[in-house]
């Protein structure tokens, strides 16, 4: 089964970043990582009830573990979890 997570920065300074996330522009919920202890928070769950939000907010937190470990702590206004 294929996987795609959508990922849309709102907020970042040098503490932490906050994106929304969600399958699609329309239902997304919001997560924040702090930078410095790489701790992962789910600020809002998906508004949509029928949809796992923990299934997107660990895939949305694995591909901002990869933006801060691999990529050099880069993270672009827009992104993606493609699998």
């Amino acid at each position: 089964m294929a996987s795609y997570v959508l990922l849309l920065k709102n907020y970042e300074d040098s503490e932490s970043v906050i994106y929304k996330f969600g399958p699609n522009e329309k239902v997304m919920g919001e997560i924040k990582l702090i930078k410095s202890t790489r701790q992962f928070s789910e600020l809002e769950g998906l508004p949509d009830k029928s949809i796992p939000s923990k299934f997107y907010f660990d895939r949305a937190a694995q591909r901002l573990a990869v933006c801060l470990v691999n990529e050099g702590g880069v993270f672009p206004e827009r992104t993606a979890f493609e699998s």
